[in-house]
């Protein structure tokens, strides 16, 4: 993580760190990198999410990465704080978006639906991002990406519909697969809307995003708690939370921040696609799950899209 650069300069400026002052300019390894984090969110969360409940991971998780961060940012806050204070409703929302929501509805998702799904549903976001850069900003489309959009949502019916015609007709959609969708949805309107952000530190920028997706998230977890009990706290389970906390939390997004900063929303957008390659290699290597014929024409047909999305630019 890019933290012990000089806390006077942004991030994209030159450091006595010279290969990760190199890395933090060079937003395609970045942004494989924040795909290759976020698979492992995927494998993790299903497959630990049967035992722990979704509030209490995702609580946890976040609250761990903000105590790791804060040595690092809390310089930048303070330098930030009256930015911070005058765009609070904005953070706010932005924080809901990209930390709260998304985090959470993948977790309730995968507790019902095989991390393989759920990783190739991920594969729609460059083209939902784009769909939305058009709602809220006018970025028009071209025709290649309408195409593309097209074919995306026909691959998004093969996974959610399991490749069962029956299941499609009766509209008898898993309910995994559907929470992991609007957790889609969540994540390409907060990157669209990353544009809309304060000109403050990356690290002032994530941390306070942090802390207030932490007051929902809180909340959330306080009436769960109410519904069900704490799981077990074993080795696994901090394993597992101190992993989601570093590199899917903190790396993941520093990283994608600053590839959507460096290139765009719809160009970094369209890097989500390696999430289900790598996330799959990872499911059926370690959680044994199968790949299906409808897995496979589903990717066809999302992978496919992107390409036309990319080709309409």
């Amino acid at each position: 993580m890019p933290t012990s650069l000089d806390r006077n300069r942004p991030l994209g400026t030159p450091s006595a760190w010279g290969m990760l002052g190199r890395l933090w300019r060079m937003p395609v390894l970045l942004l494989i990198g924040a795909c290759l984090f976020w698979a492992g969110n995927f494998i993790i969360g299903r497959g630990i999410g049967q035992s722990v409940p979704p509030f209490f991971l995702s609580f946890w998780r976040w609250l761990l990465a903000l105590g790791m961060l804060l040595p690092f940012a809390w310089p930048h806050l303070r330098r930030d704080a009256q930015a911070i204070l005058r765009h609070v409703p904005l953070l706010f929302g932005l924080s809901l978006l990209g930390i709260g929501s998304f985090s959470t509805l993948v977790y309730i998702g995968l507790r019902s639906t095989p991390a393989i799904n759920g990783l190739l549903l991920q594969s729609v976001i460059p083209l939902a991002i784009i769909l939305c850069s058009f709602l809220l900003f006018r970025e028009a489309p071209r025709r290649g990406q309408v195409l593309g959009l097209a074919l995306s949502a026909g691959g998004v019916v093969a996974i959610a519909s399991h490749g069962s015609v029956e299941d499609l007709l009766a509209l008898r959609l898993h309910p995994g697969d559907l929470w992991v969708l609007a957790a889609v949805l969540s994540y390409a309107v907060y990157s669209a809307c990353l544009r809309l952000r304060p000109a403050i530190h990356p690290l002032s920028f994530l941390a306070a995003s942090i802390a207030l997706a932490l007051v929902a998230i809180g909340a959330g977890a306080i009436w769960e708690a109410g519904h069900s009990a704490a799981p077990p706290v074993t080795a696994t389970l901090l394993l597992a939370i101190f992993y989601l906390a570093l590199f899917p939390s903190l790396l993941a997004y520093l990283f994608f921040n600053r590839g959507v900063e460096l290139i765009g929303a719809n160009r970094a957008g369209q890097f989500i696609h390696l999430l289900p390659l790598f996330g799959s290699l990872m499911a059926v290597g370690l959680l044994g799950e199968a790949l299906h014929g409808f897995h496979l024409a589903g990717l066809a047909l999302i992978g496919a899209g992107i390409l036309l999305a990319m080709r309409g630019r």
